[in-house]
């Protein structure tokens, strides 16, 4: 059990990490390094302009306090998806249909929301004492008492949104044609270690303390002999967590990061307040047209072509 524990327990966490965190940094460097000499933010409102015209100051910013509103309200609430609509022909009707998507945004925002209040409760297991939010946030998740121990809210939440999910990605052809292997990865991988994590819990019970003691131990650089009490599910959740750590940085769930780093979102559109020269220009020799005319004047004017002068 201890070859077990050493590598499921230490090695591949310790792995996972280092290529988490060397992937994330190499995307991010090259997101950065991209050079964006103009403004070219994605707009949905009127541009600042005139003092008489009103402007969209969230849908169109012209200064860093609106960017700054229009960021947050997309990393929050997911505000561009929530605008995002479909198209279907009506085969009775004989035109084009458009409606919002508003079951695929309550998914999203269910999911995401679900995903970040669970790794904010796992955070008892790799601290001590456990911080009076995460007891909160804890105490909050499971305030109706379902089950014992409590199924907590996020459980069931996250559970239907990524059904809904996959569904969605199989039932809608025009959502079927573009989806990639990867894409089903990433959420069958999601939901492999939100599902190992609900029948480790409830079905193949595991020692809390020995797992918090090996958590201490690998978050702190001084893993200890293997616990007693922590079982086969456990490791299969934990590598199944920290194969999607490592598959991260190269999917397109990479675009949490990428969305802050994003010119057509982290820039102002104040390009009718004051001009955005190319900081890369240099000097190009051009060939006028007039100069263009006298080199080729003779051959111009034996085809019959206009000249400006003769």
């Amino acid at each position: 059990m201890s070859g077990v524990y050493i590598f499921f327990g230490v090695v591949i966490p310790y792995t996972a990490a280092v290529v988490f965190i060397l992937g994330l940094l190499y995307r991010i460097w090259k997101w950065a390094g991209a050079p964006v000499p103009f403004r070219i933010p994605t707009t949905c409102g009127q541009q600042k302009s005139l003092p008489w015209i009103k402007s969209s100051y969230l849908d169109n910013p012209h200064n860093t306090y609106g960017v700054i509103g229009r960021m947050a309200l997309e990393v929050l609430l997911f505000r561009s998806l929530l605008r995002n609509t479909t198209v279907e022909l009506k085969q009775q009707a004989k035109r084009l249909i458009y409606t919002e998507s508003l079951a695929l945004w309550l998914a999203a925002l269910a999911f995401h929301w679900s995903l970040l209040i669970i790794l904010l409760r796992h955070l008892r297991f790799f601290t001590e004492p456990v911080p009076a939010f995460v007891l909160g946030l804890q105490s909050l998740d499971g305030v109706f008492k379902i089950a014992v121990p409590t199924l907590f809210i996020t459980d069931i939440i996250i559970l239907l949104a990524l059904t809904y999910l996959i569904f969605r990605r199989v039932a809608q052809s025009q959502v079927r044609f573009i989806s990639l292997p990867s894409d089903y990865l990433s959420i069958l991988l999601i939901l492999g270690v939100v599902f190992s994590g609900l029948l480790m819990r409830f079905f193949y019970k595991v020692d809390i303390v020995a797992v918090k003691e090996l958590a201490l131990g690998v978050i702190t650089f001084s893993p200890s002999t293997p616990p007693a009490g922590i079982g086969i599910p456990f490791y299969i959740h934990l590598f199944l967590f920290c194969t999607l750590l490592a598959y991260f940085p190269f999917s397109k769930m990479v675009h949490m990061a990428g969305v802050f780093l994003s010119p057509t979102r982290n820039l102002a559109n104040s390009s009718r307040m004051r001009r955005h020269v190319n900081p890369w220009d240099y000097p190009v020799k051009v060939h006028t047209y007039e100069e263009y005319e006298d080199e080729f004047r003779d051959v111009m004017k034996a085809a019959g072509m206009p000249l400006d002068k003769e």
